[in-house]
């Protein structure tokens, strides 16, 4: 069978995982049918993504990694997950961002996203507890110098956990003096039941005093965080306004969350076409 040229290697690596997770289970000879590659191609993903730890190689397939509530995945096993879903999400954040706004960034692989996509607007105050998230900033001034506009960044202290976060008391204390217009918040796991969690206990303090100084949160999560759970929850969905996420989340997940969140933006679905809207416009009338 030839190569499926339309596919790149993370996107086909993303439909592998979502077969895996909804399924529980899946063959190597079925994915070839339905990515159109070969057997070659679809073991070398499922070696790669064996590596990162994200399924479970069996003989002739994979099946997924049964995880503890308390296992916390490192910033670079999480950052070839979901690239495409992360990018839209991002992109969409963004724009939720105005000049002159103070905001808050936590740590995780999308919202170290959302910060590339936030050089550009001026006169932003950054606080964050992820060192990725402040090299972001740092790295582009150091490339471009101190140019007029660039974002102040403040970076709180803390104890490094293993997605490169600075949780801990030193870092609650810092985040309890400060107030920010938005916070952009990366999840391990969000659900109806537990809201949104993590596996480490300190991070879960930490991320409890950036939603209590907050006047709007902004999860940022693509949809395989839907139904994951943590060790510790830190937040209910109700204090959630705004859920930025993407088209991989089900309808009937979309309407659950619908009833709890403010807002859910979905990254990347495309938007009605304007003869739609007007033939709409044009029942409205008539009605």
């Amino acid at each position: 069978m030839s190569e499926n040229q339309n596919l790149l290697a993370e996107q086909r690596r993303a439909l592998i995982v979502d077969e895996v997770r909804r399924r529980g289970g899946v063959r190597v000879n079925e994915l070839t049918r339905k990515l159109g590659v070969s057997d070659m191609t679809v073991r070398r993903d499922l070696d790669a993504l064996a590596r990162q730890g994200v399924l479970e190689k069996v003989h002739g397939g994979a099946v997924p990694v049964v995880e503890a509530s308390t296992h916390e995945p490192g910033f670079e096993a999480k950052s070839g997950l979901e690239l495409t879903a992360k990018e839209d999400i991002a992109r969409a954040a963004a724009e939720l961002v105005a000049p002159g706004s103070a905001i808050a960034l936590s740590g995780g692989t999308t919202t170290y996203a959302l910060a590339q996509h936030l050089l550009d607007v001026p006169d932003l105050t950054v606080v964050t507890n992820s060192v990725r998230v402040a090299d972001v900033f740092h790295a582009a001034q150091r490339t471009s110098g101190q140019r007029q506009g660039a974002a102040t960044v403040v970076l709180t202290g803390g104890v490094r956990t293993p997605s490169d976060s600075l949780v801990g008391p030193v870092a609650d204390q810092a985040i309890a003096s400060l107030h920010f217009d938005l916070l952009f918040l990366g999840v391990h796991g969000i659900s109806l039941e537990a809201g949104l969690s993590t596996p480490n206990l300190a991070e879960a303090e930490t991320n409890r005093r950036l939603v209590q100084s907050a006047r709007r949160v902004v999860v940022v999560a693509d949809h395989t965080k839907w139904g994951t759970v943590g060790l510790s929850s830190f937040a209910k969905l109700e204090q959630v306004d705004t859920w930025v996420t993407d088209t991989g989340l089900p309808d009937e997940a979309r309407d659950e969350v619908s009833e709890h969140v403010r807002q859910l933006v979905v990254a990347g679905e495309p938007e009605a076409a304007d003869g739609d809207a007007d033939e709409a416009s044009e029942d409205d009338a008539e009605n």
